[in-house]
């Protein structure tokens, strides 16, 4: 008999929050986390907003050497996972720490370590490099660095699958609870890319806003939406099978009950034309489950032109004249994309709606597209009953991940 596998606990650094408390409040509240870069000089920039963390201190969660030799995605990763597993009361010990897995996704990695050792090695040469750089860049950084930190000895590996590594990587570690040996998972995403070669890289790309104004740049589905606005964050969640959940009386928060990931094989950055495989993922994540029964999305909604099509398209394709009662939101109008951790901390609000019963608004929504023409819940959060929710995440490569997620009830 497969296991149930339950949400236990959170932790959430992110533009809105250096909580998941206060991340989610102030999601609700539609407070915005977008503002002018300060991180560097963007003069020279063609794009001049992001969605950064502010104020936050490492050495809230580490001692200073740790720090010191981390990268701030691994810092991001650390200090959202030792607030997950305190939110969780889990305790780690010679009893259970090979019983608990860590899977922590990273989009980029430490591209700013990369980015400042490959101005040392310009100006300064090789002999001047740091030793620290490989370990500091590579994505597992995160993982390791958590498990050293943690004590947990059980699995511990890194996924990237670009914009979908968050729920790959919860997708993933629900597979190995539901079918496996596991008892418990430290898991999700992080990403810090807000750094001179990230965001010249995705600009060059054509995929970011360059929109002045912080307060209206991230504009899902909205008719002028001219890119995403880069974020950075990590969101990290305690998943536990729900006979180990309940044998320690631990709070559950709610319930994961699919996963689905495909690929478009179409094209290295933008989403297929037909929505088949997108579709594909959406239907795998609801196997079994009624989609009637479906009461909200929460929306990959980048603020592209091509991905918030792609994406109405591909609801319609699965749910048919029942796409246009289903409401669905994106949080990324206030977090901007977080890249890897994005679909992290979109399936810890998704637990929230369950549990609060409201769902989040797409702010900045004031010029409707007639070809994106569903209830994309414009501006306000929106209370009513929510059981049954599905989170996408959508990335470069033609990745489709989707994770099914409901109210936690006894039977």
């Amino acid at each position: 008999m497969p296991n149930r596998v339950v949400v236990t606990g959170f932790g959430s650094i992110t533009p809105v929050g250096l909580t998941a408390k206060e991340t989610w409040e102030n999601i609700i509240s539609g407070v915005s986390g977008i503002d002018n870069i300060s991180g560097f000089d963007c003069t020279n920039f063609n794009v001049k907003v992001a969605g950064e963390v502010k104020n936050f201190d490492p050495l809230l969660y580490m001692d200073p050497n740790t720090a010191k030799y981390s990268d701030r995605f691994t810092q991001f990763a650390i200090s959202a996972s030792l607030q997950a597993i305190d939110s969780a009361k889990l305790t780690i010990d010679d009893s259970n720490k090979f019983d608990i897995g860590i899977l922590i996704g990273s989009g980029i990695g430490g591209i700013s370590s990369l980015e400042r050792q490959v101005l040392v090695l310009n100006s300064r040469g090789p002999n001047k490099v740091s030793p620290y750089i490989v370990p500091m860049m590579i994505a597992d950084n995160a993982s390791g660095r958590t498990s050293i930190k943690s004590g947990i000895q059980g699995m511990n590996i890194s996924l990237v699958s670009s914009c979908s590594t968050g729920t790959d990587s919860i997708g993933i570690a629900y597979t190995l609870l539901k079918y496996g040996e596991y008892k418990a998972f430290v898991v999700g995403g992080s990403d810090a890319s807000v750094t001179p070669i990230g965001v010249a890289g995705f600009s060059q790309a054509g995929a970011l806003s360059r929109n002045v104004n912080p307060a209206i740049a991230s504009r899902p589905f909205d008719a002028n939406r001219d890119g995403f606005v880069i974020g950075e964050g990590s969101t990290i969640l305690i998943l536990e099978t729900l006979d180990h959940a309940i044998d320690r009386k631990a709070n559950i928060i709610a319930e994961i009950i699919g996963y689905g990931c495909t690929s478009d094989a179409f094209h290295i950055t933008q989403p297929s034309d037909n929505g088949e495989a997108g579709a594909k993922a959406i239907t795998r994540a609801l196997n079994g489950i009624n989609i009637d029964e479906l009461d909200y999305i929460n929306a990959h909604g980048t603020s592209t032109p091509l991905n918030d099509l792609s994406e109405t398209r591909v609801i319609k394709k699965v749910f048919g004249e029942k796409a246009y009662k289903i409401p669905l939101s994106s949080i990324k109008s206030m977090t901007g994309h977080m890249l890897g951790a994005a679909g992290a901390l979109e399936a810890m609000v998704c637990c929230k709606v369950v549990n609060e019963n409201i769902i989040p608004p797409t702010i900045n929504y004031e010029t409707p597209d007639p070809d994106c023409d569903l209830d994309y819940v414009p501006n306000k959060s929106r209370t009513g009953r929510f059981r049954t929710v599905i989170s996408n995440s959508f990335g470069f490569g033609g990745h489709n991940s989707v994770i099914a997620i409901r109210k936690y009830e006894e039977n």
